[in-house]
Parts: structure tokens; C-alpha cells; sequence
């Protein structure tokens, strides 16, 4: 699993598998206390943007046709899992928002609520999901949850500034089961969205 202090540039996700990719230009990740670089998130494009929707159309039709209990039962392992890596996710909220100790352990604990116990929207097909700096693990998963236990597949498109929270918890799907395809990680910035937009997926903010 990605360590707060490797210097790396994040993978995406796509089809089950982290997935690197040559991206035209990196951001630097910093830490907005000391300045200093942690990581580096390609700003990709439409090619990225089709191959990460490419994967959530093919995964679409076999997730949507799960058993309700048994997406919920996924996501509770899923919640169980964040859990037992608490401490982990809470470091890479702070030292890439700046955020306080006890708000991102706050921002995690919520995050492992929702996940046991969301319940299903009434959203459909492939989604892009886009994150925020505020909060960049529980927010997008706000949107993101009710959706993919409504049958829906998603593209998260993190914050470029925050992008590790979510890149470790699309690790932790692979980890608790999920099918490939339906949970996807696209970094970028306004190329990235534009570019889901363009190969058909539904964009929530």
C-alpha cells in the first residue's frame, strides 16, 4: 500500500489493477505545512479518461446485476478494511491538506460509517465522480457509494492536490473483492473531466 513517504508518482486505477501511465505533465503533490514535495499526480487526458471508461462500461452490466446484499456486503468489507487502516489514511489527509490531526482522523471515521451503512441511490451507468481538496477521501465517496450499490460504475477523478486517500482506497477494493471496472481512479485536472465527459460518463461534483 502507498506509504506517506514515498516519492512516487500515483498510479491510476483502472480495471481492478493500478495502471501507470505517461501523462503529458505531473503536478506536485506538497505538503502546505513545510513545502515539501511527497509525491507527483499525472494530469491526464482523453486517452486515460476512454480506457478508465472503457473499463467501467464493460464492468457495468455484471455489477448491476449483483444481488443488492451482496453489493452491500461489499462495501461493509470495504468499511472494515479502512478501518484497520485508520492511521494510514488519516497521515495522507493531513500531510497533503494541512488539515489537523483530529480532523482527518474525523474525515476517516466518517468515511468508514458511510461505507457500512450508505444505502443505495438512485443513480445509473457510468459516473464520474470529481473530488475536492476539502475533503478529499469523504466527499467524493458521498456521491460515489449510493451510486455503485444502485448498480452504477465510477470514475473518480481526485483532487490533484490530495489524490492519495482515494488511490489507497481503490487499493483496498481490489483487496475486499470488488469486480474490476467498477471502481476506477483518473487523475487530472479540467483535461481529465472534459475527457470523461467526452467518452460518455455522467459527471457529479
Amino acid at each position: 500500500m502507498l506509504q506517506p513517504d514515498d516519492l512516487l508518482a500515483i498510479p491510476l486505477w483502472i480495471n481492478g489493477h493500478a495502471y501507470l501511465t505517461m501523462a503529458p505533465a505531473f503536478l506536485d503533490v506538497r505538503n502546505p505545512a513545510n513545502g515539501k514535495i511527497l509525491r507527483r499526480t499525472p494530469l491526464c487526458g482523453a486517452d486515460a479518461a476512454r480506457k478508465a471508461v472503457a473499463a467501467a462500461q464493460d464492468a457495468l452490466v455484471p455489477w448491476a446485476a449483483h444481488d443488492a446484499a451482496r453489493r452491500t456486503a461489499l462495501f461493509a468489507a470495504l468499511g472494515d478494511a479502512l478501518a484497520g487502516y485508520a492511521g494510514h489514511f488519516s497521515r495522507l489527509i493531513a500531510e497533503e491538506t494541512g488539515k489537523d490531526s483530529d480532523a482527518a482522523v474525523a474525515e476517516v471515521a466518517a468515511a468508514v460509517a458511510l461505507l457500512r451503512t450508505a444505502v443505495a441511490g438512485k443513480a445509473s451507468g457510468v459516473l464520474g465522480v470529481i473530488g475536492d481538496t476539502a475533503m478529499p477521501l469523504l466527499a467524493a465517496l458521498q456521491l460515489a457509494v449510493p451510486a455503485l450499490l444502485a448498480g452504477a460504475a465510477v470514475v473518480i477523478r481526485p483532487c490533484p492536490e490530495a489524490p492519495s486517500a482515494l488511490f489507497a482506497l481503490a487499493e483496498l477494493t481490489g483487496r475486499c473483492g470488488f469486480p474490476g471496472g467498477v471502481f476506477n481512479i483518473l487523475h487530472g485536472g479540467e483535461a481529465a473531466v472534459e475527457g470523461l465527459r467526452a467518452a460518455g460518463a455522467v459527471i457529479l461534483f
